[in-house]
């Protein structure tokens, strides 16, 4: 919505922008954003710890954290993969390039120089397209290779018994370790562009009420 003021010294009107709300995101996908982001860094602190980098809760009890942070979020995932296909949600996600230069020079220096982001999203279209390409990768790559790197460490010891074998043990841990460093970069960014909405929070507000402010 646009409005004007009038100043007494000038009678020239001047654009002002102001936010107007849309309903973007789900109850579930709220809860399902929110639980998944829980559980993330859980299983961060507690690797961390694993590795040895500090002790916290205890050798022990941060490996079976994490099993059951892990079990948890792969239920997460297997019911959000569910509400996805059959709400037809997963269409949001359908990559595309329209848009996509213009959103990365606003990210690289437009942002900066207090441009407006080119992207508004619509309930037709949540995520602007190098958005799509982040979740697409973390999708396609980063989530499978977490789950099938963290499944194969714990099973480790029953490979001979499913006749499996010849992959040592610390290669499964590096690649699981490397995946988890991917999803935790991921994460940070994912954070920090939270941030670039026309104020600060507006985005973090927008996941938790479902409402996006949208400048017009």
């Amino acid at each position: 919505m646009t409005g004007s003021t009038v100043s007494v010294n000038d009678t020239s009107p001047k654009t002002e922008l102001r936010p107007t709300q849309v309903y973007i995101f789900k109850a579930f996908e709220r809860f399902w954003h929110w639980s998944q982001a829980l559980l993330i860094m859980g299983m961060a602190v507690t690797g961390f710890e694993i590795h040895g980098t500090y002790t916290l809760f205890g050798f022990e009890d941060a490996v079976n954290l994490h099993t059951t942070a892990a079990w948890i979020l792969i239920g997460l995932w297997v019911f959000a993969i569910f509400w996805h296909l059959t709400t037809g949600e997963w269409r949001h996600y359908i990559p595309t390039t329209n848009k996509l230069m213009a959103v990365i020079k606003f990210y690289a220096y437009g942002i900066f120089k207090g441009e407006h982001h080119p992207y508004k999203p619509t309930q037709l279209r949540k995520h602007n397209p190098l958005q799509l390409l982040a979740y697409l990768g973390f999708k396609l790559a980063m989530a499978p290779a977490i789950w099938i790197t963290g499944l194969a460490y714990l099973y480790y010891n029953d490979w001979a018994a499913w006749g499996f074998g010849g992959i040592e043990l610390w290669v499964i841990a590096l690649l699981h370790t490397a995946a988890a460093y991917a999803l935790l970069i991921f994460l940070v960014g994912h954070v920090y562009l939270t941030t670039t909405g026309h104020t600060t929070f507006s985005q973090i507000k927008a996941m938790i009420t479902g409402w996006e402010d949208l400048e017009e």
